[in-house]
């Protein structure tokens, strides 16, 4: 436990290094160059997408009404219209863009954190040392690049991938990467783009986007895995599910209806994304010896794929009837964003695998492979209200998982079997608001939440009237809270400075196995500051 509260300060101290893994704030200047016009045509603040951007996107990457007049440079037909008349007895016509509609982004980081970021070495043997967190950083970021656009026929396409992150390319990866079949209701005679389907890798249909957040620091909630409590309270809690709603899913998706008004839903089937880092033993698996030997791996499932679903519905509040069913409101500048209010859930249904040394009889050697599929799933709501500048959103999310533990029955030295357990949840979410004080200064003030067990034994968000983080007293979550203010400027439509302030949540350390506190609660802040540009 010791060791595990020192590297979850760590982790927190060190948080800006995750952001850099885990935001992915991508727009698209090939698209201002294939229609001629400024990325602020699409987004407010790029990434974040306007009403007109959010059509653009529903269509498929194109221009939802009359794109062929729109657009400055023609795509490459892929065979005569003619052909349509020919099929199945030639290749179907498609196009690719005029141009390798290719972009790059870059950004870095200058970090300083608070004078007592180190105050966890207090807990420390005498003669050990413990790692040292620096008072400033400078870190580049994300080196990127992706594609988009439309093949013809409401084919569009999207890759991304991070040639490099941290400067090392080996912490690079590929990001999203699918083909989306747009408004394929029409061969059904469904309503229009009452059904498209997307296959590949990508990110879930979530109330707000995490892989293209504007904001320098991630979601607290989105990134929450559910790790069970074990303790004399809760005997039975053996849960490492490193499931997060950040990472990517990989399948296919079923959605319909727009983002910019009216309804909209989602269901994906994706592969398991549940591996985690194991104990290497089992604390306090119930048995009639106390025998505690065996080993524990984590692992997807391949066998099994994973349930998102998602619906919401936007309501739009102009006055003007006309208006108010337009892919943008009218004003006296011109058109602009509707005031707007959106109700969502979503739900996701997974179940996280463990497998364990055992055997059936009283021996010394393991002879056998435990398998335990715990089904787990999370569940919520959100909200985005919308006034001229002024955009309030949030979300909460519940996490539970089902508890299955290794049993080792009186004599035995490994389990025979599973027995059920007392449930791992967590709870919490996030409030966020936006104001555009000028076209290119917007301001941001965000309150995460997360209430977890496993927090608490490890000391976050506790306080001296709480009891100390052993695995002796846990009665209660954790709650983590966290204030983020921040302002992002937009030197040019493709060039952004960011500033972030975060007070982290309230951190203590404790003589291990003792009441007593080594240091008075503390925060590990931090400011951050950015610079990025995308081509």
């Amino acid at each position: 436990m010791l060791k595990r509260r020192q590297i979850t300060v760590v982790v927190f101290s060190q948080l800006l290094l995750a952001l850099f893994a885990s935001s992915h704030s991508y727009a698209i200047p090939a698209f201002s160059r294939q229609y001629g016009t400024s990325c602020s045509t699409c987004h407010v603040d790029f990434p974040k997408l306007n009403d007109f951007g959010k059509a653009f996107k529903d269509a498929g990457f194109k221009f939802p009404k009359d794109d062929e007049t729109f657009i400055k440079i023609p795509p490459v037909m892929l065979g005569s219209p003619a052909q349509k008349e020919l099929w199945p007895h030639t290749i179907w016509p498609g196009s690719i863009p005029g141009l390798p509609p290719i972009g790059l982004r870059f950004n870095t980081f200058f970090q300083v954190t608070s004078n007592n970021r180190n105050n966890f070495n207090a807990q420390l043997a005498p003669g050990t040392v413990g790692p040292f967190i620096p008072r400033t950083d400078f870190q580049p970021g994300f080196f990127s690049i992706f594609t988009a656009g439309n093949f013809g026929s409401g084919i569009a396409f999207w890759v991304d991938d991070d040639i490099s992150v941290s400067g090392a390319n080996a912490n690079g990866g590929l990001g999203d990467a699918y083909l989306r079949f747009v408004n394929l209701g029409r061969f059904l005679k469904l309503p229009t783009d009452s059904l498209t389907l997307k296959v590949g890798q990508f990110e879930l249909e979530l109330p707000f986007t995490q892989a293209r957040s504007y904001d320098i620091s991630p979601y607290d909630i989105y990134s929450q895995a559910n790790i069970g409590a074990v303790n004399p309270l809760y005997p039975q809690q053996f849960v490492n599910n490193s499931f997060t709603l950040a990472g990517p899913g990989r399948g296919v998706e079923l959605s319909g209806g727009h983002h910019y008004g009216g309804y909209r839903y989602a269901i994906a089937i994706v592969d398991q994304n549940t591996s985690g880092t194991p104990p290497t033993n089992y604390p306090n698996v119930p048995s009639g010896t106390g025998g505690n030997s065996g080993g524990v791996g984590f692992f997807s499932d391949s066998n099994f794929k994973d349930l998102y679903g998602r619906l919401a519905y936007r309501f739009n509040l102009e006055r003007d009837p006309a208006s108010r069913h337009e892919v943008q409101a009218a004003g006296a500048t011109g058109p602009r964003d509707h005031t707007y209010l959106t109700l969502g859930s979503y739900y996701f249904y997974g179940r996280s695998v463990q497998r364990a040394q055992g055997s059936l009889s009283n021996t010394t050697t393991p002879t056998i492979v435990l398998t335990a599929r715990e089904l787990f799933y999370r569940l919520g709501g959100d909200f985005d209200f919308n006034y001229r500048k002024l955009d309030i959103y949030g979300l909460y999310m519940y996490g539970h998982d089902n508890d299955i533990v290794p049993f080792i029955p009186a004599g035995f030295t490994f389990p025979n079997r599973f027995i059920s357990g007392s449930p791992a949840t967590f709870s919490g979410g996030f409030i966020q608001a936006d104001y555009l004080l000028y076209p290119w200064m917007m301001t941001i003030m965000r309150w995460d939440r997360v209430s977890s067990t496993a927090d608490f034994l490890n000391g976050i968000g506790a306080s001296a009237s709480t009891p100390p983080p052993t695995p002796f007293f846990s009665p209660f979550n954790s709650v983590r809270n966290r204030f983020t203010p921040g302002v992002q400027f937009l030197i040019h439509a493709n060039i952004k400075a960011s500033f972030e302030y975060q007070v982290r949540p309230k951190q203590v350390v404790y003589n291990p196995g003792t009441t007593v506190q080594l240091v008075s609660p503390f925060r590990t802040n931090t400011a951050t500051a950015a610079l990025e540009f995308v081509y």
